[in-house]
């Protein structure tokens, strides 16, 4: 039996009122301020942010549960949200330094992203000089900060994957999020021309992958900041295609119970193939939700116990997600083409729960390709492929 999730009590409040703005979000291709003010109200954005500066730092699966949730309300939303969120986990890496001038006159301050290593930077004293239009800055609209991808070099010539954090000011937001699925996104560009970005506000993405950023012991009796950062970062996208999938199962059920054939008359709601179909998608979300739920548990365990997981643990934590991922979009394919003609109108909640299905499993993270790669080279004990992460 699972504990109670006070802030999933308070998230099913405002769902009502997201999912009624879902097509306005569509239209405007960005999370309305309605229904930013209203997670940032229940706390949505707190949720792993550390207690010192007023956060909850609530486990991994209570989180994930809530981003389902609210997946099914507005899928865009909930991928411009989420990430908000847990950004914030990611910002605890950072120095004590970054952390005062993120959290510090705005404890309620939120980061989006643009992680990609596509930034160029040139040395100077005391940090970078960063120019680059970064792409896929989800949620941005409504960040006051955003965390950048470039790399560097160490002295022996070697390449460093990094992180620099930037404030609002020092970047400009690019409207040119014009997608087909997450449209209510509003995954933008940043667009920085030489930006100094000092080295406290500066990490290797080594270093928070093996606990050893300047921030990983700022805390050490939370039980969520022992860990890398990346299942973390990426725990949303598999969260909200699950999500999307449970809210496609009761669309499926409600449009059904009615539906006939415009020719006959005959009525396929109740007819063998659409049963069938039913049965077999809700076992594959099932199936997608155990996996989900058992893989975000053991990441809660491992927090909680100091442990930092082994190479072979992460493979299956980075990769059961992009199969869940798999799973949900071919549960939601099979009910979308037997929901006949009239699912295809815009104004139809199907054609959206199908089109940002998809887009789950269009991000690096939950690319199934790739993550079949890993786990393969992990089960045979062979060295990662340094090309695919």
């Amino acid at each position: 039996m699972k504990t109670p999730n006070p802030l999933l009590e308070k998230l099913q409040t405002v769902l009502p009122t997201i999912a009624a703005n879902a097509m306005q979000a569509e239209q405007d291709r960005t999370p309305p301020e309605e229904n930013i003010r209203l997670l940032r109200e229940i706390g949505f954005f707190r949720a792993f942010q550390p207690k010192a500066y007023g956060g909850l730092e609530i486990s991994l699966p209570e989180f994930t549960d809530c981003v389902a949730a609210l997946a099914g309300a507005c899928g865009g939303t909930a991928w411009g949200a989420s990430l908000l969120a847990t950004h914030s986990h990611q910002m605890a890496m950072f120095s004590k330094r970054a952390q005062d001038e993120f959290w510090g006159t705005d404890p309620e301050a939120t980061a989006s992203s643009s992680i990609a290593p596509f930034g160029k930077i040139e040395e100077t004293e005391g940090g970078v000089i960063f120019n680059g239009d970064m792409r896929w800055s989800s949620g941005c609209d409504h960040a006051d900060w955003s965390i950048l991808g470039f790399n560097r070099f160490d002295n022996d010539g070697n390449k460093v994957y990094c992180f620099g954090v930037v404030p609002r000011h020092q970047y400009k937001i690019v409207d040119d999020w014009y997608a087909a699925g997450m449209k209510s996104s509003g995954t933008k560009t940043l667009e920085l021309r030489d930006v100094f970005i000092p080295e406290h506000r500066i990490e290797t993405a080594k270093g928070m992958m093996e606990g050893r950023s300047a921030g990983f012991d700022l805390y050490p009796d939370s039980d969520i900041f022992y860990t890398p950062y990346r299942p973390y970062f990426a725990c949303g996208f598999a969260a909200i295609g699950l999500g999307i999938a449970e809210r496609m199962l009761a669309v499926y059920k409600e449009k059904q119970k009615n539906r006939v054939r415009a020719y006959t008359g005959a009525n396929v709601g109740v007819a063998t193939p659409a049963l069938m179909r039913l049965a077999e998608s809700t076992h594959q979300v099932l199936a997608a939700r155990t996996l989900l739920e058992k893989t975000w548990e053991d990441h809660k365990q491992h927090g909680e116990r100091k442990e930092y997981p082994s190479a072979e643990t992460l493979s299956f934590w980075r990769t059961n997600q992009a199969y869940a991922v798999k799973m949900c979009i071919e549960s939601v394919d099979r009910l979308f083409e037997a929901s006949g003609g009239m699912a295809w109108f815009s104004d139809n909640e199907a054609q959206r729960l199908f089109r940002d299905s998809h887009m789950t499993g269009a991000h690096a993270y939950t690319d199934y390709d790739v993550c079949a790669q890993i786990l393969g080279r992990s089960l045979m004990g062979l060295e990662p492929d340094p090309t695919m992460v």
